[in-house]
């Protein structure tokens, strides 16, 4: 995976995994001056098409790259099913019955 460049910032994609209902889910390591950041991003959207102009839901981010104890977490993290989804509960609150 080639590194992206986003205002300034190199973001290198570390970790990829499809998840089981669809959509993936992501570790990236942006690096700024001195400041690295590791985030987890969940896609949800089974379809490449309907990703188009949509960015993945941010469910983690810890200051460190690879090396750091905050990336075991992130990893962790992204390879356990049930933690994305909590982590997305928490982000998205709980769903509604309208």
């Amino acid at each position: 995976m080639e590194p992206t460049f986003e205002s300034g910032a190199r973001i290198a994609p570390v970790y990829r995994r499809d998840l089981p209902g669809g959509g993936y889910v992501a570790i990236d390591v942006q690096c700024e001056r001195e400041l690295t950041r590791t985030r987890v991003s969940v896609e949800r959207r089974s379809k490449e098409e309907r990703r188009d102009g949509h960015r993945p839901i941010v469910i983690a981010e810890v200051e460190g790259d690879e090396r750091s104890a905050g990336f075991a977490e992130c990893y962790r993290m992204a390879a356990d099913n049930a933690a994305i989804a909590r982590a997305l509960l928490r982000v998205d609150g709980p769903a509604r019955g309208d």
